[in-house]
């Protein structure tokens, strides 16, 4: 079972969202998704000030096995990418709960609520592992 740290709330395409103090949400692709994909060797995140729409994509993490795309989990304006993502990816691999691909400011704050929590994230992964 990987790890799902419970301060954190997941989308169905394997991204977790972190509320931040400030109202912010944080963003990057769960320790299943790293798992899945492989030693990542390229990472593509949205340019700061794009507004971005729930589900729909706005970046690309590449492995050595696949390209996927990452999903916003939640409406918003992009107002911090992690460039040492893209200068490292596979950061991605050694942490994927610290290495954070960007910052939204959200459409509606209470969006990062009706994500999926740890528990049912966890269910989630298990049954797509049958």
């Amino acid at each position: 079972m990987s790890k799902t740290p419970s301060d954190l709330r997941y989308t169905k395409s394997h991204e977790w969202a972190k509320k931040e103090a400030d109202g912010t949400v944080t963003v990057g692709i769960t320790d299943h998704a790293q798992g899945l994909l492989g030693d990542m060797v390229f990472v593509e995140l949205p340019k700061v000030g794009t507004q971005v729409a729930a589900g729909k994509e706005c970046g690309v993490v590449e492995s050595v096995k696949a390209a996927s795309d990452v999903y916003a989990p939640i409406a918003g304006e992009v107002i911090a990418v992690n460039t040492a993502v893209s200068d490292t990816p596979e950061s991605v691999n050694k942490d994927a709960y610290s290495a954070w691909m960007f910052k939204l400011k959200p459409s509606n704050a209470a969006d990062v609520d009706k994500l999926l929590d740890s528990k049912a994230y966890e269910a989630l992964v298990a049954s797509e592992q049958h």
